[in-house]
């Protein structure tokens, strides 16, 4: 907001342009010095002849009384007379009081003090007019001081007419009285009115609330109820304009910071795809303090309004709400017309968003694309892709080159179905430096706590971490579309990827370890180590396989086609915001990521998985079971009884081998044991979290039994 211009210098110090005349002329007689010349108000009265300087009551009554009559009608405009001073009320500001010379009559007196409040209120409301006509006050209390400059003006119209009857000789100081009664009680509003402002110093919506309070104040005069309303009126017009601009074109015009919508210039919408706690769509915009009490039931919707007009101009989609002469924001009356003009703009503003991202910016295509590539509902590019970038996801996080990981998920994309899907062009490769349960420890705003256990199996995790555990993908957002996938989305998404992508990792290195297995068929001793690590490898491929059809068709898949047939009815980006916000923190719960004490459980398990798949490749001797297509038939033949024998002597010295049958035995025992231990966990979890009722259901069955 630009500084508001200064005031001229002029416009303050020359007194006779401010209105302030007996203070300025008391301020000039009080600076002259000992030996100058007094300096007199008297000089500044009408008729300076014959009695200047007699008191008053040296004079019959009827001459008094045309003289008191002389002086009230510049009292009423705030100039002092021959017999009538003006004096400051100390502490203060545009106070005053009159008082009149005591040798009066008496019935003068008690007559011409009547008139005496209706003079101190005009003097209070004149100066409220000459200071709040600074530029430094704002638009509405500019309007409200044009707005009392016109009631002043018949105000004196009225002074002026009482002024003729006096030159007439129709004027006593009995029909001035009468006639000021009219003025009374309009005048003394006007000035409780102006007083309050004054004192609480208010601007812009205050004074608009103030205007309210008095006007609902003054009740039972419905004259002086009507004058306020009429006021209110005037000064709201300034207040509305701003509304209107704000509404129809998405634009803060506030010169003098009144509006009750505040913008923070420093928020810039490239946050949204930058910062995890990015506030631009929550603080570049925002309500303000001292809404205007005839808006606090639609601010938020005010707000709303201009906020999608201003999405919408920053995507150099230029649209404005088409105007009528019903639509303008003339008043705010008990008609209720601005409410329906706010509503019909927020509709149109509402609507005009939403179909630009469905159709401009294919909001449902990009949902999908990331439901396709971090979800993985398409595979078949991950499964080559782990296949061709194996060698450089078992490295440490700190020595991948994401590179070179980015173009061996480029060629993996290129050689599979997702070739024809031109989003697969907006997919990056990620290296995190943490384990996933470090990841979601530092996500403060998931309102989930991990306990110490969580630390202890992290930090051996951390030891042996490589990018198998810390690889994810992420996906380029443009704006506008970063308002509803915004970075702390896109994180969500990748704590999901980053659990399906490792359940992947352990399946396929089960299998492996199954295949190896598989040379040990032959072996018809039942109790064998052999046999048991066959069936202890059956059932953690069970559970790891139970685990991942659960999360992609008991949690991902039904969720999100629920949020798909909500926002097919959503009528605003707000509501598209909420619904995606919900789905992803719903998918977060159901896939364990906020559950610690169950995620940990299941890490456990899938790091025992891991490690019987690694020792079953090291321990188990490897064979050569190939055959040559260059070998005749004879030396074929004869080759295939040699490795027989060779074979069966190898998978006797296997079975008898004493550290293998320990290992087998050791991991057995521990995953028993593990899956024991989270029996009772979900169990007692189901009845509050009825999800996990499904989970059990799926992975409950693996134990081995004794």
């Amino acid at each position: 907001m630009d500084p508001a211009p200064a005031t001229p210098r002029w416009n303050l110090e020359r007194p006779y342009l401010t209105g302030r005349f007996h203070q300025e002329a008391k301020a000039a007689a009080a600076a002259q010095g000992p030996g100058s010349k007094s300096f007199s108000l008297d000089s500044f009265s009408r008729g300076t002849g014959a009695g200047t300087g007699s008191v008053i009551g040296s004079y019959a009554v009827s001459v008094q009384e045309l003289l008191v009559i002389d002086d009230l009608l510049s009292a009423l405009v705030g100039i002092e007379g021959r017999y009538i001073s003006i004096k400051r009320v100390r502490g203060k500001e545009g106070y005053v009081v009159f008082q009149i010379d005591s040798s009066m009559d008496l019935a003068l007196q008690e007559l011409t003090r009547r008139i005496f409040p209706l003079c101190e209120d005009y003097v209070l409301v004149s100066q409220f007019v000459e200071s709040r006509s600074h530029f430094k006050n704002g638009l509405v209390n500019h309007a409200l001081a044009a707005a009392l400059r016109a009631f002043l003006l018949d105000y004196q119209a009225m002074v002026a007419q009482l002024e003729h009857q006096f030159r007439l000789g129709r004027l006593s100081v009995q029909g001035l009285w009468f006639f000021c009664q009219r003025m009374m009680s309009s005048l003394n509003a006007l000035a409780v009115l102006v007083g309050k402002a004054t004192f609480n110093n208010t601007n812009g919506s205050a004074t608009l609330n103030l205007l309210q309070s008095q006007a609902k104040a003054m009740g039972g005069d419905s004259a002086v109820r009507s004058l306020l309303e009429k006021m209110t009126e005037y000064a709201s017009g300034a207040y509305l304009r701003m509304l209107e601009r704000w509404v129809y074109e998405g634009v803060i015009d506030d010169p003098y910071g009144e509006f009750f919508i505040a913008e923070n210039k420093s928020l810039q919408k490239e946050s949204l795809t930058q910062d995890y706690d990015a506030k631009y769509w929550q603080q570049r915009y925002s309500l303000k303090e001292g809404i205007p009490s005839f808006l606090t039931n639609v601010a938020a919707m005010i707000l709303t309004t201009g906020k999608y007009l201003n999405v919408m101009r920053e995507c150099g989609h230029n649209v404005q709400v088409s105007l009528s002469d019903n639509s303008k924001l003339m008043s705010f009356g008990s008609s209720h017309q601005y409410l329906e003009c706010i509503k019909s703009a927020y509709d149109f503003a509402s609507g005009e968003l939403l179909t630009l991202m469905k159709d401009k910016y294919d909001l449902i295509g990009k949902l999908r694309s990331l439901k396709r590539y971090l979800l993985l509902d398409q595979g078949d590019f991950l499964v080559h892709f782990m296949d061709i970038a194996r060698e450089e996801l078992t490295k440490k996080p700190e020595e991948i080159f994401a590179e070179k990981l980015q173009s061996l998920l480029d060629i993996a994309l290129r050689s599979t179905a997702a070739a024809s899907d031109p989003s697969h062009e907006e997919l990056i490769c990620c290296v995190e430096r943490s384990s996933l349960l470090k990841k979601l420890a530092t996500l403060k705003d998931l309102d989930c706590a991990y306990p110490a256990a969580a630390a202890d199996v992290d930090q051996s995790m951390q030891l042996s971490i490589t990018g198998l555990e810390t690889f994810c993908l992420s996906n380029k957002v443009q704006w506008p579309l970063s308002l509803v996938i915004s970075r702390k989305a896109l994180t969500k998404y990748q704590l999901i990827f980053r659990l399906l992508f490792h359940c992947k990792h352990v399946s396929r290195q089960l299998c492996a370890a199954w295949q190896i297995q598989q040379v040990f068929r032959s072996v018809k001793i039942l109790g064998t180590p052999i046999l048991r690590s066959s069936i202890l490898c059956r059932s953690m491929l069970k559970f790891v396989n139970s685990l991942l059809h659960y999360l992609t068709f008991e949690v991902l898949e039904p969720n999100w086609h629920l949020m798909h047939d909500r926002l097919q009815t959503a009528r605003s980006i707000d509501e598209v915001i909420q619904i995606h916000d919900f789905f992803l923190q719903k998918c977060l719960k159901e896939c364990l990521l906020l559950s610690p004490e169950l995620l940990v459980k299941v890490e456990k398990l899938k790091g025992l998985c891991l490690q019987y798949a690694t020792s079953i490749q090291l321990l188990m001797p490897s064979i050569d079971v190939t055959n040559s297509e260059n070998t005749s038939k004879s030396g074929k033949s004869r080759s295939k009884i040699n490795k027989s024998q060779d074979r069966d002597q190898q998978l006797k010295l296997a079975s008898e081998n004493v550290v293998m049958s320990e290992s087998i035995l050791k991991f057995e025992a521990a995953f028993n044991s593990e899956l024991q231990s989270l029996a009772p966990t979900l169990s007692n979890s189901s009845q509050a979290e009825p999800y996990l009722t499904h989970l059990a259901q799926c992975i409950l069955g693996v134990r081995i039994d004794q």
